[in-house]
């Protein structure tokens, strides 16, 4: 672990010396890959140095009670070296997860997108649900919420609801969401009092910046049109609503979110680029869940992966098998224990292969 940390010192002092070069502050994209390589240094550096003062305060005791001079210093440092084998574990566990690569991915905004699916309108009341519920945590988290463009439903919630976050490790959060959420309750149009069945599916886009995605405005076909729904006097008067073809792919975005035509368009921009991306991604991580054999974070948006029980007041994550019986907390933006736990396991499975290929 010492060699470790020696290495990761090298190569923190390293960029340290590159991000001030005048060639990487001209380069953006090299420029922020190597400050966010800088940063996660920075901290495994810090635990590295609380790890080998530990180390250090235990071969003192050591030595300390092996001299036994002073009845009142060996008592002390046997203390001491108790609360330092206490600790000494916890922190070489810590160390090793630090020592895990990080997803490159994990530090952008993203782009998400709610879509009711079956279950009709008690499915589009759900899906307005999980958006006031992502709305609270990003809330809680700090993050900036803005919605990019929205379909209501017929009675309430959303058929579908696209909206960005950005803020500190959004995707690193973010992305164990994706996939298709079920909810299970008593519908507000049902009179008998049974309890249905519905879901929405929620996908979520790393946001790609401008050199993550080489798109060119020749493949893209623009179409320009009144907005619908409510709003101000522009809507339904002006042609401020934009709809984006990419023609190589046949993928469609559009935004009427703005009264700007402009806005709009760059809205719309910024999801056909992330939607690019994302198939890129995709690809990736297809491959690597076939390789790991993998169901947390796999990306596959078409996998159940989290039940919402009303009756009985829980939320399961199929996932890892948690079940939680607080229901009105976690659908009032309360995600942090389950995000964790998918963690977790995320870098359990990561440090078990980092162990077999050592």
């Amino acid at each position: 672990m010492i060699e470790k940390l020696k290495f990761v010192k090298q190569r923190f002092d390293e960029i340290a010396d590159l991000i001030i070069q005048p060639d990487v502050l001209a380069d953006q994209e090299r420029y922020v890959r190597l400050n966010k390589e800088y940063k996660d240094l920075g901290t495994i550096l810090e635990k590295g140095r609380e790890y080998t003062n530990v180390l250090q305060n235990m071969e003192e005791a050591k030595t300390i009670i092996a001299e036994g001079e002073d009845a009142e210093m060996v008592e002390m440092a046997r203390m001491e070296l108790d609360s330092a084998l206490e600790r000494f574990p916890v922190l070489e566990e810590e160390l090793k997860f630090l020592f895990i690569p990080k997803d490159p991915q994990d530090v952008k905004n993203v782009i998400v997108e709610i879509r009711a699916g079956t279950g009709g309108d008690e499915a589009s009341i759900f899906a307005g649900d999980l958006f006031r519920m992502y709305q609270k945590f990003a809330a809680e988290k700090g993050w900036k919420l803005e919605v990019d463009d929205m379909n209501e439903g017929t009675a309430g919630g959303f058929k579908e609801i696209i909206f960005s976050l950005t803020g500190e490790e959004v995707y690193g959060t973010m992305k164990f969401e994706s996939g298709v959420h079920r909810v299970q309750r008593v519908p507000q149009t049902e009179t008998q009092g049974r309890v249905h069945t519905s879901a929405a599916t929620v996908m979520v886009l790393p946001e790609a910046e401008e050199f993550d995605v080489d798109l060119k405005m020749s493949d893209i076909r623009i179409d320009y049109f009144c907005a619908s729904g409510p709003g101000g006097q522009s809507v339904n008067t002006t042609y401020s609503a934009v709809r984006l073809t990419h023609i190589p792919t046949g993928l469609v975005t559009q935004c009427q979110d703005q009264k700007s035509q402009h806005k709009n368009k760059d809205k719309a921009l910024k999801v056909l680029r992330s939607r690019l991306y994302e198939q890129e991604l995709q690809k990736k991580l297809d491959e690597d869940a076939a390789q790991r054999k993998t169901l947390v974070a796999s990306g596959d948006r078409s996998a159940k992966i989290r039940t919402y029980n009303y009756p009985q007041g829980r939320v399961t994550e199929h996932r890892i098998g948690l079940t939680i019986y607080d229901l009105s907390s976690v659908i009032n933006g309360d995600l942090d224990r389950i995000i964790g736990e998918l963690k977790l396991a995320e870098n359990s499975e990561k440090l078990k292969e980092t162990n077999e290929f050592i």
